[in-house]
């Protein structure tokens, strides 16, 4: 039998390249030396690391840098789709067809990184800043400082611009040929446009200035706008860099949903055995414990044991819900205080946490997307243009005075320059930007341009109840003492059993007794009820605090009371009995309190004719009575995510231009879906990532403040669109050299960028008058 035998320089060869691998940081690929320090040991080998953050991202997922993984152009099985245009789908990344926006995927994951169209601008924009930076200040004070010849300075100049507008502007260039392409003439069509007229105008007055008429030359040069072409793309990179960042925000809610299942579930094997395995190799018809403190993994039933639950992230509401043996668990739900057993029935997408998110998703890409004026008129204003541009190059080269031809080409670059898109581009967002800086201030948060816009259009505003219109926690509401009994002892004693408990309603009990100064007793025995009460001995006296079956099961009579309990259950409140050595003492009540800002901010909701209808999760007697309090008629009680969303489709299906204002897990898709999302700034993150408008206080009289703001910023874009389109109906045929006949001049390309300067100007300074309006 033969063998193979390796040299002994290729054994040498493989060990220094083990060696190699093995000091290698396996975060950021940086090779360690061996004496490195900083190391973690994992199934039994040691690695080492280059420095702490390093460590600490291996120690929480080894097996994310362990594994290599191959990157793929696209998500497996992903759909990716435009934002502004949601008809476009394909199955692999690119750009929008019809506005040259960047796909992204219909469905975002959590693993998602970020966006690699942002990371090139941002690295296209940093790269060549300070060359735009240098350009301009030659242009503007070269002559000045006179550091070099003139034409000397057009060459430097081309030099410096040159990778600015090939390199940094290419992809801009790349969209507006798409854009010509596909017949779908936008933004990206005027600024490619623009920026080459006035690059390879410059370019021509470098390289070859004895074409160019004596009356172009200045400081001994021929006029070249190589700064105007640069700045043109930076700021038009740092737009972008802006409006990505926004638009990753997008998703933010729906990761926001995924992140609250949890990883694993316990399951119980047949033998008894239990394990820790992936919540995706949970299967309908599994064993599952669930312990106290613990997310409900999936939807199912319960088979043993018993706690409460909360389930605030579904109904809304604050009071979690008891939970005994045939009980339905909805996954994501958090388990307070007892261990439960559970049959799973639900798993994956039919959850109805992954309902939820597909709603939500749904949701934000049926919403019609906001089409600016400047990008609605965009399209036959570009064609206009160019064609202008193109009559004016033909009529001066065949009818001008020699030479024609020139004469032609300076002019139709004059029509390019001058109306060029920076005071277009710059009239909405101008405004925007002001506009949502001055809505920060008065505690108003506006996520997109879109919410600003529309607010004003808003008729119908839903309202969901806890949260939103009262606290979204209970506190104590009344207290009624039995004959015989005082308010303040039977207070006192409720609270003194209630130490021992952890639901929220005894919280609020024992707030109110410390609030009083009452001194508290220990408790000397406590026993639990789920879901019914508590009981135990409270100096020497047995103490029973709970619902009418606690009391039922301890013989305690309460008929003499049950009235007094009906009204205030009527009042919204939960109502627990005290009974004190097996005798009625007296009712204690507590409730989810209306905001003190509610009633002021409701009123005037319905002074400027907004419609305002409550939708909650609570009962509908609960519901009937804050809304009888608030004086509100319209009124939906025990609905679920999927109802509130149905009630704002029906409610647009009508022609209303609706508005909806929650705080809670279950208003999410009806926030995506609705014209205009108001999310409490007190309530949970999904809900304010759904909704474009956060009212930072929780306050809804920040709605009128946010419908003030919208009615002058509408107004302010309204202006300054006007004067960018009165700029452009005078300076084009100005440039196009309509006078020339009956005065002589011509308006060079120098005069058309200064002239474009000064409407960016004024645009700007339009928009800042929003900053001294009043709301």
């Amino acid at each position: 039998m033969s063998q193979t035998h390796q040299p002994a320089h290729q054994h040498r060869a493989e060990n220094h390249s083990t060696a190699i691998e093995e000091n290698k940081d396996p975060v950021c690929g940086m090779t360690v030396s061996p004496d490195a320090t900083i190391a973690s040991d994992y199934q039994g080998r040691r690695y080492l690391f280059c420095g702490t953050k390093c460590k600490t991202k291996f120690d929480l997922d080894p097996q994310r840098y362990l594994q290599p993984a191959e990157p793929e152009p696209a998500i497996e099985g992903a759909i990716y789709t435009c934002p502004m245009h949601p008809e476009i789908r394909q199955p692999m990344p690119g750009t929008c067809p019809k506005c040259g926006m960047a796909l992204e995927p219909e469905m975002p994951s959590l693993d998602d990184e970020e966006n690699p169209e942002l990371t090139d601008f941002r690295h296209r924009f940093w790269w060549t800043l300070p060359l735009t930076i240098i350009v301009t200040v030659l242009a503007m004070a070269g002559h000045s400082l006179a550091l070099m010849a003139p034409q000397t300075q057009n060459w430097v100049e081309l030099i410096l611009a040159t990778p600015i507008v090939l390199w940094a502007g290419w992809p801009f260039f790349v969209r507006g040929v798409q854009s010509v392409i596909t017949r779908n003439p936008n933004m990206w069509t005027l600024i490619g446009s623009g920026t080459a007229a006035a690059y390879f105008y410059s370019v021509a007055a470098t390289v070859a200035p004895d074409i160019f008429p004596a009356s172009f030359v200045e400081h001994g040069r021929v006029g070249v706008y190589f700064e105007a072409a640069a700045v043109i793309i930076s700021l038009t990179l740092l737009g972008q860099i802006f409006e990505l960042k926004a638009r990753s925000q997008t998703s933010a809610a729906i990761k926001s949903l995924l992140g609250l299942a949890p990883k694993t579930a316990r399951r119980i094997a047949s033998d008894g055995s239990e394990e820790d395995i992936p919540l995706t190799h949970v299967h309908i018809g599994d064993r599952l414990r669930v312990r106290p403190g613990e997310k409900v993994p999936v939807d199912g039933v319960v088979e043993e044991g018993a706690s409460v639950v909360d389930e605030s992230m579904l109904t809304g509401e604050p009071i979690p819900v008891s939970k005994q043996p045939g009980d339905k668990l909805i996954g994501a739900t958090i388990n307070a205080n007892g261990s439960l057993i559970m049959r799973a029935e639900k798993v994956g997408s039919a959850t109805t946490l992954a309902q939820i998110v597909q709603m939500v998703a749904q949701a934000q890409r049926s919403r019609a997307p906001m089409q600016r004026l400047a990008d609605v008129v965009a399209g036959y204003f570009v064609v206009i243009v160019v064609s202008i541009a193109l009559l004016t190059f033909f009529i001066w080269g065949f009818f001008g005075p020699e030479p024609s031809w020139v004469y032609g080409l300076i002019n139709a670059v004059a029509v390019l320059i001058i109306a060029c898109p920076c005071a277009l581009g710059l009239a909405t967002p101008m405004s925007i930007m002001v506009a949502t800086g001055k809505a920060a201030t008065a505690g108003v948060l506006f996520r997109d341009a879109a919410a600003i816009e529309q607010l004003r259009t808003i008729d119908t505003l839903i309202v969901d109840k806890t949260g939103t219109l009262t606290a979204g926690k209970p506190a104590f509401h009344r207290m009624v003492a039995a004959t015989g009994w005082n308010e303040d002892e039977v207070l006192r004693l409720a609270a003194s059993i209630d130490q021992g408990s952890e639901h929220p309603l005894a919280h609020a009990i024992v707030t109110e007794a410390l609030r009083r100064q009452l001194v508290l007793d220990k408790p000397e025995r406590f026993e639990s009820s789920t879901g019914i009460g508590v009981r135990g001995q409270v100096a020497g006296k047995a103490v029973i605090l709970g619902n009418t079956a606690l009391m039922a099961d301890a013989q305690v009579t309460v008929i003499g009371m049950a009235e007094t309990a009906e009204t205030l259950r009527k009042e919204g409140a939960s109502v627990m009995y005290l009974a004190v050595d097996g005798h009625l003492a007296g009712i204690v009540a507590v409730a989810d309190p209306i905001k003190d800002s509610t009633p002021e901010a409701l009123a005037g909701l319905k002074a400027v004719g907004i419609r305002v209808i409550m939708a909650t999760g609570d009962g509908l007697t609960t519901a009937r009575a804050v809304a009888t309090r608030l004086g509100l008629d319209e009124v939906y009680g025990e609905v679920k995510p999927q109802d509130k969303l149905a009630l704002v489709e029906r409610l647009q299906k009508e022609g209303r231009k609706v508005a909806m204002a929650g705080d809670g897990i279950n208003d999410a898709p009806a926030l995506a879906r609705a014209d205009v999302g108001i999310a409490m700034g007190t309530g949970t993150d999904v809900a304010m990532n759904s909704a474009p408008v956060t009212l930072v206080k929780g306050d809804l009289r920040g709605i009128l403040r946010a419908r003030a703001l919208s009615v002058a910023t509408v107004g302010n874009m309204r202006q300054n669109l006007a004067f960018a389109f009165l700029y452009n109906a005078l300076g084009i045929p100005l440039a196009a050299g309509v006078l020339y006949p009956f005065t002589g001049l011509l308006l060079s390309p120098l005069i058309a960028a200064v002239a474009m300067s000064f409407s960016s100007v004024s645009v700007i300074s339009n928009a800042l008058r929003l900053r001294r309006v009043k709301i």
